[in-house]
């Protein structure tokens, strides 16, 4: 049989390359308007679950406390009274020049909270599609004196929301607060602070102290949080700004061979919480042209890329994940960070 010319040969594999392309690209369609199918139908199931929010206006309710009815206020809300604490003391409060400020702005930020209502009933609806169990909870917000620590409570089917803690990053009443604490203060973080709570609750603690096992568990509540908050940004998942979040996608890789090199998987130095894993001004990798750039909790970051990627490569249900131990998910995840 005679060769083929050269000519003829390149002209049939180019065909061939083309025909392979357009193979491929229609493949691709296909799996992305399945998955959009898919997502889609779901959707539409956990906007048909029952679910009715109300919110109850305490911070409203106190400002308008009187002598005569402080007592018909308390019985309402006993879990906001300590016993210890005497009546005249909430009484001189709801006259104090600060509560009155804070009453004041509040309002102001928050005169309608049908937004948030709105919100937070879809959030339920979500958790409930994946959780049936969990209940619907009693709603209610309050003025904190901005105590950020406690922004939201979650706890015997009481949703406490402190509206003082989101009236935005710059506000007056957060000056001498630090700047990656203040990000966190505004209205948009609502929502993403509620799901913490929620995935808290369904997350169960490390096993073990290695710094691979803390990962995994931030991992798996930022998974969770993926699920729940499917209208929010992965920057507002993580309570970043979008640059700070941008800075972790474009360096994951260097993030990566950092915990590698250094064998800080099964490593079990307490400083390692706090370098990598819980809110502060920057991760500290001890690297002067890094610190100053890289945003605080990157070892959060990676432990929801591993997730993400064990439950992308393995055909396990969301309930499995959560008793699987962090060993396991880590060696069957196939986790190769982006680049």
């Amino acid at each position: 049989m005679a060769l083929e010319s050269k000519g003829n040969y390149l002209y049939r594999y180019h065909n061939i390359g083309m025909k392979s392309i357009k193979l491929l690209r229609i493949i691709v369609v296909f799996c992305v308007l399945w998955s959009c199918g898919k997502e889609n139908k779901i959707e539409k199931e956990i906007a048909a679950i029952p679910v009715e929010i109300g919110i109850e206006r305490f911070d409203r309710i106190f400002a308008d406390v009187t002598p005569e009815n402080l007592a018909d206020v308390k019985a309402k809300y006993p879990f906001l009274f300590p016993e210890e604490t005497l009546d005249s003391v909430w009484i001189q409060k709801t006259k104090d020049t600060i509560q009155l400020e804070i009453n004041l702005e509040v309002e102001k930020a928050f005169d309608n909270l049908s937004t948030q209502k709105e919100q937070l009933q879809s959030l339920l609806q979500h958790i409930k599609y994946y959780f049936p169990e969990v209940t619907v909870p009693r709603v209610i917000t309050v003025t904190s004196n901005v105590d950020y620590q406690r922004k939201v409570i979650l706890s015997d089917n009481l949703l406490i929301i402190s509206l003082d803690t989101y009236l935005g990053a710059d506000h007056h009443f957060y000056n001498g607060i630090q700047a990656y604490l203040k990000d966190r203060f505004v209205k948009s973080q609502i929502l993403p602070d509620v799901a913490t709570m929620y995935a808290r609750q369904l997350v169960e603690l490390p096993r073990d102290r290695t710094f691979l096992a803390n990962m995994i568990y931030y991992g798996k509540e930022m998974y969770l949080k993926d699920l729940f908050l499917p209208g929010f940004s992965n920057s507002q998942k993580m309570a970043f700004t979008e640059e700070k979040f941008d800075w972790l996608e474009a360096n994951e890789e260097e993030i990566w061979r950092y915990f590698i090199d250094r064998q800080l998987l099964y490593s079990t130095e307490a400083d390692l919480l706090p370098r990598f894993l819980y809110p502060g001004p920057f991760s500290k990798f001890y690297l002067e042209e890094i610190d100053q750039e890289a945003p605080d909790r990157v070892g959060q970051y990676i432990g929801w890329r591993i997730v993400s990627a064990y439950m992308k490569n393995n055909n396990v249900s969301l309930r499995q994940l959560l008793l699987t131990d962090a060993e396991t998910i880590f060696s069957t995840s196939k986790y190769k960070p982006a680049r």
